[in-house]
Protein backbone atom coordinates (compact mmCIF):
# COMPACT_ATOMS: atom_id res chain seq x y z
CA UNK A 1 0.00 0.00 0.00
CA UNK A 2 1.32 3.37 -0.96
CA UNK A 3 2.35 5.80 1.75
CA UNK A 4 -0.30 8.31 0.69
CA UNK A 5 -3.01 5.68 1.02
CA UNK A 6 -1.71 4.57 4.41
CA UNK A 7 -1.83 8.15 5.61
CA UNK A 8 -5.36 8.53 4.31
CA UNK A 9 -6.52 5.37 6.08
CA UNK A 10 -4.84 6.47 9.31
CA UNK A 11 -6.46 9.89 9.06
CA UNK A 12 -9.88 8.34 8.51
CA UNK A 13 -9.43 6.01 11.49
CA UNK A 14 -8.35 8.90 13.69
CA UNK A 15 -11.40 10.89 12.60
CA UNK A 16 -13.68 7.99 13.49
CA UNK A 17 -12.14 7.76 16.95
CA UNK A 18 -12.26 11.49 17.51
CA UNK A 19 -15.89 11.93 16.48
CA UNK A 20 -17.40 10.22 19.55
CA UNK A 21 -14.99 12.09 21.80
CA UNK A 22 -16.09 15.42 20.35
CA UNK A 23 -19.63 14.60 21.42
CA UNK A 24 -18.72 12.83 24.66
CA UNK A 25 -21.38 13.03 27.34
CA UNK A 26 -20.48 15.08 30.39
CA UNK A 27 -21.23 13.49 33.75
CA UNK A 28 -22.42 15.78 36.53
CA UNK A 29 -22.16 14.08 39.92
CA UNK A 30 -24.70 15.67 42.30
CA UNK A 31 -24.37 15.03 46.05
CA UNK A 32 -26.66 15.83 48.96
CA UNK A 33 -27.22 14.56 52.51
CA UNK A 34 -30.94 13.74 52.77
CA UNK A 35 -32.44 10.26 52.25
CA UNK A 36 -33.66 9.34 48.77
CA UNK A 37 -37.31 9.75 49.74
CA UNK A 38 -40.12 11.78 48.20
CA UNK A 39 -40.72 13.70 51.46
CA UNK A 40 -37.15 15.03 51.51
CA UNK A 41 -36.75 18.50 49.90
CA UNK A 42 -33.15 17.97 48.78
CA UNK A 43 -33.93 14.74 46.97
CA UNK A 44 -37.14 15.88 45.28
CA UNK A 45 -35.25 18.97 44.10
CA UNK A 46 -32.35 16.82 42.85
CA UNK A 47 -34.69 14.65 40.77
CA UNK A 48 -36.26 17.76 39.23
CA UNK A 49 -32.79 19.11 38.39
CA UNK A 50 -31.75 15.85 36.75
CA UNK A 51 -34.90 15.63 34.62
CA UNK A 52 -34.66 19.25 33.48
CA UNK A 53 -30.92 19.37 32.71
CA UNK A 54 -30.77 16.09 30.83
CA UNK A 55 -33.75 17.12 28.69
CA UNK A 56 -32.58 20.72 28.13
CA UNK A 57 -29.13 19.55 26.98
CA UNK A 58 -30.47 16.69 24.82
CA UNK A 59 -28.46 14.32 26.96
CA UNK A 60 -25.08 16.04 26.61
CA UNK A 61 -25.06 16.19 30.43
CA UNK A 62 -25.84 13.08 32.43
CA UNK A 63 -26.73 13.75 36.07
CA UNK A 64 -25.80 11.15 38.69
CA UNK A 65 -27.39 11.74 42.10
CA UNK A 66 -25.62 10.67 45.30
CA UNK A 67 -28.14 11.09 48.17
CA UNK A 68 -27.82 10.44 51.91
CA UNK A 69 -24.14 11.36 52.10
CA UNK A 70 -23.13 8.56 49.70
CA UNK A 71 -20.34 10.70 48.28
CA UNK A 72 -18.98 11.34 51.78
CA UNK A 73 -19.67 13.37 54.88
CA UNK A 74 -19.32 17.13 55.25
CA UNK A 75 -15.62 17.69 54.61
CA UNK A 76 -15.09 14.98 51.95
CA UNK A 77 -18.04 16.34 49.97
CA UNK A 78 -16.79 19.90 50.11
CA UNK A 79 -13.22 18.87 49.31
CA UNK A 80 -14.52 16.87 46.33
CA UNK A 81 -16.38 19.94 45.11
CA UNK A 82 -13.25 22.04 45.57
CA UNK A 83 -10.98 19.59 43.73
CA UNK A 84 -13.46 18.81 40.96
CA UNK A 85 -13.97 15.11 41.72
CA UNK A 86 -17.57 16.18 42.44
CA UNK A 87 -19.36 18.61 40.14
CA UNK A 88 -22.34 19.81 42.20
CA UNK A 89 -23.42 19.57 45.84
CA UNK A 90 -26.22 20.85 48.03
CA UNK A 91 -24.83 21.26 51.53
CA UNK A 92 -25.66 22.92 54.85
CA UNK A 93 -23.71 25.80 56.33
CA UNK A 94 -21.76 23.57 58.73
CA UNK A 95 -20.36 21.54 55.85
CA UNK A 96 -19.58 24.63 53.79
CA UNK A 97 -17.63 26.11 56.70
CA UNK A 98 -15.05 23.31 56.39
CA UNK A 99 -13.71 25.03 53.26
CA UNK A 100 -15.25 28.52 53.40
CA UNK A 101 -15.50 30.15 56.83
CA UNK A 102 -17.48 33.29 55.78
CA UNK A 103 -20.67 31.18 55.45
CA UNK A 104 -20.80 31.58 59.25
CA UNK A 105 -22.31 35.06 58.88
CA UNK A 106 -25.64 33.40 58.09
CA UNK A 107 -25.57 31.88 61.58
CA UNK A 108 -25.94 35.28 63.26
CA UNK A 109 -29.26 34.92 65.14
CA UNK A 110 -32.50 36.75 64.43
CA UNK A 111 -31.47 38.09 61.00
CA UNK A 112 -34.82 37.58 59.30
CA UNK A 113 -38.51 38.03 60.09
CA UNK A 114 -39.82 35.64 57.43
CA UNK A 115 -38.83 33.17 54.72
CA UNK A 116 -39.73 35.73 52.10
CA UNK A 117 -37.33 38.30 53.56
CA UNK A 118 -34.53 35.72 53.71
CA UNK A 119 -35.15 34.72 50.08
CA UNK A 120 -35.02 38.36 48.95
CA UNK A 121 -31.54 38.57 50.48
CA UNK A 122 -30.43 35.24 49.01
CA UNK A 123 -31.65 36.33 45.56
CA UNK A 124 -30.09 39.81 45.72
CA UNK A 125 -26.75 41.13 44.51
CA UNK A 126 -25.38 39.99 47.87
CA UNK A 127 -25.21 36.39 46.61
CA UNK A 128 -23.11 37.31 43.57
CA UNK A 129 -20.56 39.14 45.70
CA UNK A 130 -20.46 36.26 48.17
CA UNK A 131 -20.11 33.69 45.38
CA UNK A 132 -17.35 35.66 43.63
CA UNK A 133 -15.39 35.68 46.89
CA UNK A 134 -15.98 31.96 47.37
CA UNK A 135 -14.73 31.23 43.84
CA UNK A 136 -11.49 33.14 44.52
CA UNK A 137 -10.89 31.34 47.80
CA UNK A 138 -12.07 27.81 46.96
CA UNK A 139 -12.84 27.38 43.24
CA UNK A 140 -16.49 26.73 44.20
CA UNK A 141 -19.36 28.77 42.75
CA UNK A 142 -22.49 29.27 44.89
CA UNK A 143 -25.46 29.28 42.52
CA UNK A 144 -28.33 29.65 44.98
CA UNK A 145 -29.38 29.38 48.62
CA UNK A 146 -32.35 27.34 49.87
CA UNK A 147 -33.63 26.40 53.32
CA UNK A 148 -32.47 23.89 55.90
CA UNK A 149 -35.30 24.80 58.26
CA UNK A 150 -35.82 27.57 60.79
CA UNK A 151 -34.18 26.63 64.08
CA UNK A 152 -36.08 26.65 67.38
CA UNK A 153 -35.39 25.71 71.01
CA UNK A 154 -36.85 22.60 72.63
CA UNK A 155 -36.36 21.24 76.15
CA UNK A 156 -37.66 18.79 78.75
CA UNK A 157 -37.88 21.12 81.77
CA UNK A 158 -40.28 24.01 81.23
CA UNK A 159 -41.81 26.32 78.63
CA UNK A 160 -39.39 28.94 77.29
CA UNK A 161 -41.23 32.20 76.77
CA UNK A 162 -38.42 34.68 77.44
CA UNK A 163 -34.62 34.40 77.70
CA UNK A 164 -34.98 34.33 81.51
CA UNK A 165 -36.62 30.90 81.20
CA UNK A 166 -33.41 29.50 79.69
CA UNK A 167 -31.22 30.38 82.66
CA UNK A 168 -29.36 27.34 83.94
CA UNK A 169 -30.52 25.03 81.14
CA UNK A 170 -28.04 22.71 79.43
CA UNK A 171 -28.59 23.09 75.68
CA UNK A 172 -27.05 20.85 73.03
CA UNK A 173 -25.48 22.75 70.14
CA UNK A 174 -23.68 21.68 66.99
CA UNK A 175 -19.91 22.19 67.32
CA UNK A 176 -19.82 25.88 66.40
CA UNK A 177 -18.60 29.04 68.14
CA UNK A 178 -21.61 30.87 66.66
CA UNK A 179 -24.11 28.70 68.53
CA UNK A 180 -21.94 28.57 71.64
CA UNK A 181 -21.88 32.37 71.82
CA UNK A 182 -25.62 32.63 71.20
CA UNK A 183 -26.67 30.11 73.87
CA UNK A 184 -24.33 31.62 76.46
CA UNK A 185 -25.73 35.08 75.72
CA UNK A 186 -29.22 33.76 76.49
CA UNK A 187 -28.13 32.50 79.91
CA UNK A 188 -27.97 28.78 79.16
CA UNK A 189 -25.03 26.37 79.17
CA UNK A 190 -24.07 25.08 75.68
CA UNK A 191 -22.84 21.54 75.16
CA UNK A 192 -21.44 20.49 71.77
CA UNK A 193 -22.74 17.02 70.90
CA UNK A 194 -22.57 15.34 67.46
CA UNK A 195 -25.90 14.94 65.71
CA UNK A 196 -25.78 11.13 65.80
CA UNK A 197 -25.43 11.17 69.59
CA UNK A 198 -28.17 13.72 70.27
CA UNK A 199 -31.19 11.40 70.81
CA UNK A 200 -29.26 9.37 73.38
CA UNK A 201 -28.00 12.52 75.11
CA UNK A 202 -31.57 13.80 75.44
CA UNK A 203 -32.90 10.44 76.58
CA UNK A 204 -30.21 10.13 79.24
CA UNK A 205 -30.65 13.76 80.35
CA UNK A 206 -27.06 14.65 79.50
CA UNK A 207 -28.61 17.91 78.27
CA UNK A 208 -32.01 19.47 78.92
CA UNK A 209 -32.66 20.77 75.46
CA UNK A 210 -31.44 21.44 71.95
CA UNK A 211 -32.12 23.64 68.93
CA UNK A 212 -33.13 22.48 65.46
CA UNK A 213 -35.65 22.89 62.69
CA UNK A 214 -38.84 20.86 62.43
CA UNK A 215 -37.36 18.61 59.74
CA UNK A 216 -34.57 17.44 62.03
CA UNK A 217 -36.81 17.18 65.11
CA UNK A 218 -39.01 14.78 63.15
CA UNK A 219 -36.13 12.95 61.43
CA UNK A 220 -34.57 11.95 64.76
CA UNK A 221 -37.87 11.70 66.71
CA UNK A 222 -36.54 14.21 69.24
CA UNK A 223 -40.11 14.89 70.40
CA UNK A 224 -39.88 11.59 72.31
CA UNK A 225 -37.48 13.22 74.78
CA UNK A 226 -38.50 16.90 74.58
CA UNK A 227 -41.80 18.10 76.02
CA UNK A 228 -41.57 21.81 75.21
CA UNK A 229 -40.88 23.70 71.98
CA UNK A 230 -40.49 27.45 71.53
CA UNK A 231 -40.85 28.72 67.98
CA UNK A 232 -38.42 31.59 68.32
CA UNK A 233 -36.85 31.08 64.86
CA UNK A 234 -33.40 32.19 65.97
CA UNK A 235 -31.53 31.02 62.85
CA UNK A 236 -32.68 30.45 59.27
CA UNK A 237 -30.42 27.53 58.52
CA UNK A 238 -29.42 27.17 54.87
CA UNK A 239 -28.64 24.68 52.14
CA UNK A 240 -26.56 26.10 49.30
CA UNK A 241 -26.39 24.85 45.70
CA UNK A 242 -22.74 24.85 44.67
CA UNK A 243 -20.80 23.82 41.59
CA UNK A 244 -17.13 23.33 40.83
CA UNK A 245 -16.27 26.51 38.95
CA UNK A 246 -13.83 24.86 36.53
CA UNK A 247 -16.52 22.37 35.49
CA UNK A 248 -19.11 25.16 35.20
CA UNK A 249 -16.89 27.27 32.95
CA UNK A 250 -16.12 24.23 30.82
CA UNK A 251 -19.78 23.87 29.83
CA UNK A 252 -21.16 25.25 26.59
CA UNK A 253 -23.45 28.29 26.82
CA UNK A 254 -26.47 26.03 26.33
CA UNK A 255 -25.31 23.65 29.05
CA UNK A 256 -24.60 26.46 31.53
CA UNK A 257 -28.06 27.89 30.88
CA UNK A 258 -29.60 24.49 31.53
CA UNK A 259 -27.68 24.09 34.80
CA UNK A 260 -28.65 27.60 35.95
CA UNK A 261 -32.30 27.02 35.13
CA UNK A 262 -32.20 23.54 36.66
CA UNK A 263 -30.82 24.96 39.91
CA UNK A 264 -33.51 27.66 39.91
CA UNK A 265 -36.23 25.01 39.58
CA UNK A 266 -34.63 22.82 42.27
CA UNK A 267 -34.26 25.80 44.62
CA UNK A 268 -37.93 26.75 44.25
CA UNK A 269 -39.05 23.19 45.08
CA UNK A 270 -36.58 22.93 47.96
CA UNK A 271 -37.67 26.26 49.49
CA UNK A 272 -41.38 25.51 49.23
CA UNK A 273 -41.18 22.04 50.76
CA UNK A 274 -39.05 23.21 53.70
CA UNK A 275 -41.04 26.42 54.27
CA UNK A 276 -44.34 24.52 54.24
CA UNK A 277 -43.03 22.40 57.09
CA UNK A 278 -41.66 25.42 58.97
CA UNK A 279 -44.93 27.32 58.58
CA UNK A 280 -46.86 24.39 60.04
CA UNK A 281 -44.39 23.76 62.86
CA UNK A 282 -46.89 24.32 65.69
CA UNK A 283 -49.44 21.85 64.37
CA UNK A 284 -46.78 19.28 63.41
CA UNK A 285 -45.04 19.33 66.79
CA UNK A 286 -48.28 19.37 68.78
CA UNK A 287 -49.44 16.35 66.79
CA UNK A 288 -46.31 14.61 68.06
CA UNK A 289 -47.15 15.41 71.69
CA UNK A 290 -45.12 18.56 72.31
CA UNK A 291 -46.32 21.70 74.06
CA UNK A 292 -45.55 24.54 71.66
CA UNK A 293 -45.15 28.21 72.52
CA UNK A 294 -45.05 30.98 69.91
CA UNK A 295 -43.28 34.08 71.33
CA UNK A 296 -44.74 37.54 70.76
CA UNK A 297 -42.87 40.11 68.68
CA UNK A 298 -41.80 41.82 71.90
CA UNK A 299 -40.42 38.57 73.32
CA UNK A 300 -38.52 37.87 70.07
CA UNK A 301 -37.09 41.35 70.50
CA UNK A 302 -35.75 40.33 73.93
CA UNK A 303 -34.04 37.27 72.45
CA UNK A 304 -32.57 39.34 69.60
CA UNK A 305 -31.30 42.08 71.93
CA UNK A 306 -29.34 39.57 74.01
CA UNK A 307 -28.18 37.10 71.36
CA UNK A 308 -27.43 39.08 68.21
CA UNK A 309 -24.82 41.65 69.37
CA UNK A 310 -22.29 39.17 70.84
CA UNK A 311 -22.55 36.81 67.86
CA UNK A 312 -22.25 39.70 65.44
CA UNK A 313 -19.17 40.90 67.33
CA UNK A 314 -17.67 37.39 67.15
CA UNK A 315 -18.36 37.22 63.41
CA UNK A 316 -16.77 40.61 62.77
CA UNK A 317 -13.63 39.54 64.64
CA UNK A 318 -13.32 35.96 63.36
CA UNK A 319 -14.86 36.11 59.87
CA UNK A 320 -14.44 39.74 58.89
CA UNK A 321 -16.39 42.95 59.38
CA UNK A 322 -16.82 43.37 55.62
CA UNK A 323 -18.76 40.08 55.36
CA UNK A 324 -21.04 41.07 58.24
CA UNK A 325 -21.61 44.59 56.95
CA UNK A 326 -22.42 43.35 53.43
CA UNK A 327 -25.04 40.96 54.81
CA UNK A 328 -26.71 43.55 57.02
CA UNK A 329 -26.79 46.05 54.15
CA UNK A 330 -28.61 43.45 52.04
CA UNK A 331 -31.06 42.81 54.90
CA UNK A 332 -31.67 46.54 55.40
CA UNK A 333 -32.42 46.89 51.69
CA UNK A 334 -35.35 44.47 52.06
CA UNK A 335 -36.96 46.80 54.60
CA UNK A 336 -37.08 49.85 52.33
Amino acid sequence: MKLSRLLAVAAAAAACLAAPLAHAQKVLKYAHFQPAKDDQPKHVAALAFKEYVEKATNGSIKVEIYPAGQFGKDQPTMEGLKLGTLELAVAHDGAIATVYKPIGVLGIPFLFDSHEQAWRVYDSAWLKGFSDDMIKKTGIRMLSVADNGVRHFTNSLRPIQTPADMKGMKIRIQPSPVFKTMVEALGASPSAIPWAELPTALQQKVVDGQENGVTNILAASLYQYQKYATLDGHVYSVHAYMVNDRFYNGLTATERKAVDEGVAKATAIHRKMTADQDNNAKAILEKNGMQVYVPTAAQIGEFRKLAQPPVRQWAEAEIGKNYVDDLFKAIDATKK
